[in-house]
């Protein structure tokens, strides 16, 4: 696919927040989240893992002690998760959510999805939870990272946006930013089941949400330069609903 410019004609709604602070970031970003789960309780949340959410997922989690945010009717679903890691493996997205919020709150354990890489056919696992979202109505709040490469779930930069849930041979950029989440580069899995270009595109609201130095270049170049699938993240310019908060010192 062909880079994309827009003039300033073609820009749609995009709020840009620049935040104080790594907690202030996480603030504001569990603010939408809680706001969208109060005004409709039984919402459909897309979640995202990394270093960058746990903040706004440990605001939440203290908002939900304090009975100010009821999960009981929301449903999630996850962006990925890597091929080959068991729910039950610490490094797995599964192990990550229940660490960092599913155990902490009140959601349904049955209402939370994260992609299976363990399915004995991942290409039906893919087709099932394309289809699971699709039965839930769609996502109504997305929230998303990015990569340094520009990367949005395990979108990788490629030839052309992936538009389903599907498997992805990770990059070596990639794999070098998550080793240190695991004793070694060689125990980082080398594939990925991630949710596609088309599903975080369909969401009603998507949230972005970006931490650190080493984000600011993907950043720029995610929503100011030309829409390519070599900088996955470009596609959220022409989302029209997007809020991006930010804390990427200078």
């Amino acid at each position: 696919m062909a880079a994309v410019r827009r003039n300033c004609n073609e820009v749609n709604a995009m709020k840009i927040i620049k935040a104080k602070s790594y907690q202030d970031l996480s603030r504001k970003a569990a603010n939408l989240i809680s706001a969208q789960v109060i005004l409709k309780p039984e919402c459909v949340l897309g979640l995202a893992t990394g270093s960058t959410p746990i903040g706004t997922y440990r605001q939440l989690v203290e908002w939900y002690q304090k009975d100010d945010v009821d999960f009981s009717r929301v449903t999630t679903f996850n962006l990925d998760e890597y091929v080959g890691l068991s729910p039950e493996n610490p490094q797995s997205y599964h192990a990550f959510m229940r660490r960092n919020l599913f155990d902490h709150v009140n959601l349904a354990p049955e209402r939370c999805h994260v992609p299976d890489g363990c399915a004995t056919d991942l290409a039906r696992a893919c087709r099932d939870y394309d289809a699971a979202i699709a039965e839930k109505g769609g996502i109504d709040l997305q929230l998303l990272g990015i990569g340094g490469n520009g990367h949005i779930a395990f979108n990788e930069p490629g030839e052309a946006f992936e538009k389903d849930t599907h498997i992805v041979a990770l990059k070596e950029s990639t794999i070098r930013a998550n080793q240190r989440f695991f004793a070694s580069a060689d125990q980082v899995p080398r594939q990925a089941i991630t949710m596609g270009i088309r599903l975080i595109m369909q969401a009603r609201k998507i949230l972005l949400i970006a931490e650190g130095t080493a984000k600011k270049r993907a950043l720029e170049q995610a929503l100011f330069g030309p829409i390519s699938a070599q900088v996955p993240a470009s596609i959220l310019q022409l989302h029209p609903d997007l809020t991006v908060i930010c804390h990427v010192e200078e």
